[in-house]
């Protein structure tokens, strides 16, 4: 009697991870990026997260090295997600960011909003709005 529910059981967990398996290969992509993204933000690699941008936008805002120089005054202390609206082609996410400006020590947190876009070409997801501008309004 153990062994067929040895059996059940894992019968049921094989297809419990296939339904898993069947969520959709672009939301797995769109997931594999946004985790990639907030690793290389939470990190302090805003050099690796540059290369998550959309193309057209680095073209049209190249980031200098002086800009890579000022996000290095700032350590992540935590990336939240706090709402997130995914789609087939476009996706967005809220985000809370805690920041410790190196200099001062001092921590404040702020929101930010991603714009994720499916290229379909390419086969993969661009972040749209660039790196996140820690020194909005000040």
């Amino acid at each position: 009697m153990r062994a067929w529910k040895s059996i059940l059981l894992a019968g049921l967990a094989v297809l419990a991870l296939a339904g898993c398996a069947s969520t959709g290969k672009q939301m797995s992509e769109l997931e594999r990026a946004q985790y990639a993204w907030s690793a290389a933000i939470r990190w302090g690699d805003f050099e690796g997260a540059w290369n998550l941008v959309d193309p057209a936008y680095r073209d049209a805002h190249p980031t200098t090295d002086l800009q890579f120089e000022r996000y290095k005054q700032v350590q992540v202390s935590h990336y939240r997600e706090l709402a997130s609206e995914p789609g087939e082609a476009e996706a967005r996410r809220e985000i809370e960011i805690g920041l410790i400006n190196r200099h001062t020590m001092t921590e404040r947190t702020m929101r930010y909003r991603e714009h994720w876009r499916y290229d379909a070409a390419g086969k993969t997801w661009w972040i749209t709005d660039g790196l996140p501008d820690f020194w909005a309004g000040e």
